[in-house]
């Protein structure tokens, strides 16, 4: 009989557990549905800041500080970054802080469900609605103020698959610390305000003097924006832009999974 029943029970153990992931992936779905503060973050802040940067006239005029480029133009990168900043650092950490802290994580640990589920599914929804964001900015930075897609889509998507990663990464290095939501919270908003000048918000990286560009630029968010800049431009982003952010990546993500407590 043993031998019979062996397999059944080796074969359905992880089908269940796959079942019940996919349960709260969609259960984590809901809630966020729910979060008015991180849709707004992720998907509408980025595209208001555009359509009031791009409604002042003087930012339609092309620049000649900008190699001819409008300033409208340089922006749709740096909104673009804000839709990941917001769903890596302010919205995410908090959910994940708040699940520790309640000792939810901790009892998932002793059912098929592993707390990774939770942080895997977390990851997941904040990834694809930071996705939905750069789609929307790029959409409305065609139709309502003529900006070119990026013309070198391969380089960009690469630049935008290791920003994405990189958010995320230092979004789980948040939560990882923080023992409270109050921390959590804290926490990110110390570093979003940094993190929002060096994707160039209140001065895009073209425009800052040579020192302070460099500096911006070994940070993954001005890597970033410089990589972005340049896709969008139909070149192929810096090889040290692709870098630092790749190193960021690994880096971040490396601390976070070191540093992470489940309860």
């Amino acid at each position: 009989m043993s031998t019979v029943t062996a397999p059944t029970t080796t074969a359905t153990a992880p089908a269940d557990r796959a079942a019940a992931e996919r349960a709260v992936l969609k259960a984590e779905f809901t809630l966020f549905r729910r979060e008015a503060g991180s849709l707004v973050g992720i998907l509408l802040f980025p595209v208001a800041l555009l359509v009031i940067l791009g409604s002042i006239p003087a930012f339609r005029e092309p620049d000649a500080g900008l190699g001819g480029i409008r300033l409208v133009d340089a922006y749709v990168p740096v909104t673009v970054l804000l839709g990941m900043i917001a769903g890596g650092i302010q919205s995410m950490p908090p959910i994940i802080t708040g699940y520790r802290e309640r000792g939810i994580l901790r009892r998932m640990s002793t059912t098929p469900v592993r707390p990774t589920a939770v942080l895997g599914a977390q990851m997941g929804i904040h990834g694809a609605a930071v996705l939905v964001s750069v789609a929307i900015c790029l959409a409305v930075g065609r139709t309502v103020f003529d900006v070119a897609l990026p013309r070198q889509a391969a380089g960009y998507l690469l630049a935008l698959v290791l920003s994405v990663v990189v958010s995320l990464a230092l979004g789980a290095l948040i939560a990882s610390r923080a023992r409270t939501t109050k921390i959590s919270n804290a926490i990110g908003s110390i570093v979003f305000f940094p993190a929002m000048f060096c994707a160039g918000v209140w001065l895009p990286v073209q425009t800052m003097p040579d020192t302070l560009a460099r500096i911006v630029e070994l940070t993954p968010f001005g890597a970033a924006s410089q990589a972005l800049n340049q896709a969008a431009a139909g070149d192929w982003p810096a090889w040290s832009h692709l870098l630092v952010l790749a190193v960021w990546a690994v880096g971040l993500t490396g601390v976070a999974a070191r540093w992470f407590r489940w309860e």
